[in-house]
C-alpha cells in the first residue's frame, strides 16, 4: 500500500528529499506544496547585476521534474498543522499525510525602522534585478552593503551572499571603467564578519576589502535606515544604494502550530532532522534549528545534506525502523567576485581557505550547470 508523503517547499532541501524518497523504491505518493512549480537558484543571484545571468536563467520550471518523479504539485501556501502533523492546512485546503517534511526556507527579520529603504538581495530575482537597474542608473555615489544575525539565535543568518555582492560589484564597476566614481562601504554589527567561514577566511576577506578600497564600519549595532542613510550606534553612513541581509527566523505559519521552536523562532530539529513530539514529521534547511557547531551554515549545501537525512529517516520510520541517518556539519562555498572566487571549506576537523582565482569562478559556474541539469 502506498504511503502519502507531503513536502512543504520547493527549495534545495525539498527537491533533494524527493530524489532520496524515489531512490528508496518504496510505494510512495508524494505531494509537494509550494506557491509555484519552480525552483529559484539563489546562488546565482550574484551574477544578475552584471548581466552574467538573467532571471530566466535562475528560475527553473519544475513541472517536467515532478512528472519524472511522480510528484503531485499543489500551488498553495501552508497555513497550519494539526492532528500531530498528519494534516497540513494550506490555502488550497487540507492535505493528509503519513509523513511530512517541512523545507520552506527561512524568513528575513524585517523589524529595523526604515528597512524598506534597503534591498535584501536574497529575497529573489526581483530584488537582484532592482540592484542591477539601480547600478545601471547611477553615475556615482556611495553603495553600502551589510548583514546582521538573528539576535536570539546568532547562527541564523546568511552573510556570505553580501560578500559576493560586495566584491562582485567592486569588480563589475572596475570592468565598466567607473569604479573611481563610487565609494563602497561594508557594515555589520559583528567585529569579525564572516567568522563562521573560519579565522583565515575573515582575515582574507578584510584584507581584500582593504586592497579593493572598500571602507568598513564594523562592530556597531544597527538602529535603522533612511532612504539615503544607514544608522548605527557608531554613527550614520550616507548611501545612495543600500543592500542589507537581515537575520533569519521561522515562517509566519509556524505560529499557527504546536511545532517546537528554537529561541530564534525556527523549528527545532534533532540530529536526524526529526521534530520532537511529532511522529514522522521532519524539518530540513533554513527553516530548522539543529544541533551542531556554532558556525554551521545556512546555505544550499547544508539544506541538501539535511533534506537527504530527513528523507532517509522518514523511509526508515515508515518501515517500522529507528531513524539513524545524520547529516555532516559542513560549510562548502566559493565566495565569487564577478570573475574570480575564493574557496572556503570547513568541517569540525579542518578549515581550508584557498586564495582568489579565476579557476574557482568558473568552477562555480560549472557546478551551477551540473546542479540545475537534474531539474530541467
Amino acid at each position: 500500500m502506498s504511503r502519502r508523503i507531503t513536502i512543504v517547499g520547493s527549495g534545495f532541501a525539498g527537491l533533494t528529499a524527493i530524489k532520496i524518497l524515489r531512490a528508496s523504491r518504496q510505494p510512495l505518493d508524494i505531494t509537494l506544496v509550494s506557491a509555484r512549480p519552480e525552483f529559484v537558484y539563489y546562488a546565482g543571484l550574484i551574477w544578475l547585476p552584471s548581466g552574467q545571468r538573467s532571471g530566466d536563467d535562475l528560475r527553473i520550471d519544475l513541472r517536467s521534474f515532478f512528472a519524472r518523479m511522480g510528484v503531485k504539485h499543489v500551488a498553495a501556501e501552508a497555513t497550519g498543522l494539526r492532528e500531530g502533523g498528519r494534516v497540513l492546512e494550506t490555502t488550497a485546503g487540507d492535505i493528509e499525510n503519513d509523513g511530512l517534511i517541512i523545507a520552506t526556507g527561512g524568513r528575513f527579520i524585517k523589524k529595523l525602522p526604515g528597512i524598506e529603504h534597503a534591498i535584501t538581495p536574497c529575497e529573489g530575482i526581483a530584488a537582484a534585478e532592482r540592484i542591477r537597474d539601480r547600478l545601471h542608473s547611477m553615475d556615482g555615489g556611495t553603495i553600502a552593503m551589510g548583514f546582521a544575525s538573528n539576535p536570539k539565535e546568532p547562527g541564523s543568518m546568511r552573510g556570505g551572499p553580501i560578500f559576493e555582492f560586495l566584491f562582485g560589484i567592486d569588480r563589475q564597476l572596475r570592468a565598466e571603467g567607473r569604479r573611481e566614481r563610487f565609494e563602497l562601504v561594508f557594515f555589520t554589527p559583528a567585529e569579525r564578519p564572516g567568522n563562521r567561514l573560519g579565522p583565515k577566511a575573515v582575515d582574507g576577506l578584510l584584507a581584500e576589502m582593504a586592497n579593493s578600497g572598500i571602507r568598513t564600519h564594523l562592530g556597531h549595532k544597527l538602529k535603522g535606515f533612511k532612504a539615503d542613510k544607514v544608522m548605527t550606534e557608531g554613527g550614520d553612513l550616507d548611501a545612495e544604494l543600500i543592500l542589507f541581509m537581515p537575520g533569519i527566523t521561522g515562517n509566519q505559519w509556524f505560529d499557527n502550530t504546536e511545532l517546537p521552536r528554537s529561541p530564534g523562532g525556527l523549528i527545532q530539529g534533532d540530529a536526524q532532522c526529526r521534530v520532537a513530539g511529532f511522529e514522522r514529521v521532519y524539518v530540513a534547511g533554513d527553516c530548522g534549528s539543529f544541533p551542531g557547531p556554532d558556525w554551521m551554515p545556512k546555505q544550499g549545501h547544508m539544506a541538501d545534506l539535511q533534506g537527504r537525512a530527513a528523507a532517509k529517516n522518514l523511509v526508515t520510520e515508515l518501515g517500522g525502523g529507528t531513524p539513524g541517518e545524520t547529516f555532516k556539519a559542513e560549510l562548502l562555498c566559493i565566495v565569487d567576485a564577478y570573475d574570480r572566487g575564493m574557496l572556503v571549506a570547513r568541517t569540525e576537523k579542518r578549515n581550508l581557505v584557498l586564495p582568489s582565482s579565476r579557476i574557482f569562478h568558473w568552477l562555480k559556474h560549472a557546478f551551477e550547470w551540473w546542479y540545475l541539469r537534474q531539474f530541467r
